[in-house]
């Protein structure tokens, strides 16, 4: 390219400048007032402000949530909960679980814990494994310290399932009456469960409170699961708990709820009912409590702004309580703690978002250009107003 063509783009170019500049020897035509100082300054703080404004939008995370139809299948819902009687013990509590499915898990033993507590609520142990349900399948001939001879078959007491079927161990017992659909009503008249202790546990236990937490994995359906007194056995299409050990005992199902959450914790996670405390207040001594909450589980996803995605369920509940005939006094129902749940069809996902840098720097493009535009019109008003009443001043106009 040759000097010619470019100064013929120079040109070009100097003609499309769309911000000419003041030559020096003319600066002296620009006249700085003290009105056009006090708009600068009071401009300046105003861009400042907006600018501050607009940082803080740019660095907050928020949080919008979407609704749509949960079109999941076959998957498994968890409950974590962490709960304190502090009047009944841990020999007299059973966990139960069972939904509509038709699938009831006796005594589910899903990573439950169980801790020991004084009246006063100073914890008795460091708490073990909740070893309730099913026990292991008994075989013929199969030998149990449980009773000292290496040789021993305990009877089933006509339970067994097949020929030859030993019970060694008390839940032995028990699981081949389940098994059967029979009650296991009075647990003195069998050896295993005499020598296993399990009535003199109960006994020794009398005054003390229970501790429990840990989690289930239940199938994904409306269903419930309970805090009860008694071991619990199927008979037919009936749920049924042995008290035949507690005859004569009241039940106190005074109870706190620490934690109760189906699922897996999220950032701004809000439940319900933990930290709920109630006190069993009976108008006869010789009642029950039947405490009742129904659930309402939504599902719902989380999702941080690297799009890690936690899966989860909130909760709404209500209340019921009941006071009722004690069992051991001839009363029908049983007394407890009943956790009632049904799944939404709706599920939330919330998705964190913030503003992108780009949106950021056009907002402070526009902040500084509209602040600066819209100062400029108000210094000419004010410039242009002051010249006005100054010559009608010096023309005697105005007095």
């Amino acid at each position: 390219m040759g000097h010619g063509e470019a100064g013929q783009l120079a040109a070009v170019l100097r003609k499309l400048d769309a911000f000419p500049k003041q030559r020096e020897e003319a600066a002296d035509f620009f006249q700085r007032t003290t009105a056009g100082g006090a708009i600068t300054i009071v401009s300046a703080i105003f861009m400042t402000l907006l600018f501050f404004s607009e940082l803080r939008l740019f660095t907050k995370v928020t949080t919008v949530n979407e609704l749509s139809v949960d079109t999941s299948r076959g998957e498994m819902l968890e409950i974590h909960f962490d709960v304190t009687f502090p009047r009944m013990p841990c020999a007299w509590l059973s966990v139960d679980a069972m939904d509509i499915s038709g699938e009831v898990q006796l005594e589910v033993d899903h990573d439950v814990y169980k801790r020991r507590l004084a009246a006063d609520g100073t914890p008795l142990d460091d708490g073990i494994k909740h070893e309730v349900g099913p026990s292991q399948r008994p075989q013929p001939g199969n030998g149990s310290a449980a009773v000292g001879d290496p040789n021993y078959c305990g009877s089933c007491y006509g339970s067994q399932s097949r020929e030859g079927q030993c019970c060694n161990t008390c839940a032995e017992v028990r699981e081949a009456y389940r098994t059967k659909g029979w009650a296991l009503l009075d647990v003195e008249k069998v050896e295993q469960c005499h020598h296993e202790g399990y009535k003199e546990e109960i006994q020794d236990q009398k005054g003390e409170g229970c501790h429990l937490w840990g989690e289930l994995h239940i199938n994904k359906v409306a269903g419930n699961f309970h805090f009860a007194p008694g071991r619990s056995y199927q008979q037919g299409n009936m749920h049924i708990h042995d008290l035949s050990p507690f005859a004569g005992q009241n039940f106190d199902f005074s109870h706190t709820i620490h934690k109760l959450a189906f699922g897996k914790e999220y950032p701004g996670m809000r439940n319900p009912l933990d930290g709920v405390k109630v006190r069993q207040e009976l108008s006869q001594a010789d009642n029950s409590g039947l405490y009742q909450y129904f659930l309402k589980v939504v599902p719902t996803s989380y999702a941080n702004l690297r799009n890690n995605t936690i899966y989860s369920n909130q909760f709404s509940v209500t209340e019921h309580f009941r006071e009722i005939a004690s069992p051991t006094a001839g009363g029908g129902q049983l007394p407890g703690v009943f956790l009632f749940y049904d799944l939404s069809p709706i599920k939330v996902r919330f998705q964190e978002s913030c503003v992108s840098f780009l949106s950021f720097l056009t907002s402070l493009c526009a902040i500084i250009g509209g602040v600066f535009t819209v100062s400029g019109i108000i210094d000419a008003t004010v410039y242009h107003g002051q010249q006005a009443i100054q010559k009608k001043l010096d023309l005697g106009k105005l007095s």
